[in-house]
């Protein structure tokens, strides 16, 4: 589990659109879903445009696992934090996912901390 968590956040820190969308590939099942607060999507092509999204309104930023990893079953639970590349977590999340033959099928992300202005 600790592999596809860095796996995942890696995926959302990708940039390059080639790159981004051969991580998903690999990492996610054709069907994923990826549901949070501001997005509910399903599939590859979906979910690349979700990233692509929140690269470009917080470009620069990182994303970054913020504690413990906590994996039963076929599921992970996460904390993770989103900041300008030298700066504070300014964006506190938690996802959890669940994995299926290896792979992601299902991500359900909440948002802990959001600043105002985000």
């Amino acid at each position: 589990m600790n592999e596809i968590v860095s796996q995942y956040l890696e995926t959302w820190n990708t940039t390059d659109p080639t790159t981004r969308h051969a991580a998903i590939t690999r990492l996610f099942t054709p069907n994923a879903t990826y549901t949070d607060p501001m997005a509910a999507v399903t599939g590859h092509t979906e979910l690349d445009a979700t990233i692509a999204a929140v690269q470009t309104q917080f470009p620069d930023w990182t994303f970054r696992l913020a504690g413990p990893i906590d994996a039963h079953h076929n599921q992970v639970r996460f904390t993770w934090t989103l900041s300008p590349t030298n700066g504070p977590a300014l964006i506190v999340g938690f996802d959890v996912a669940v994995i299926t033959d290896g792979k992601i099928s299902a991500v359900y992300g909440f948002l802990d901390k959001v600043p105002a202005t985000a």
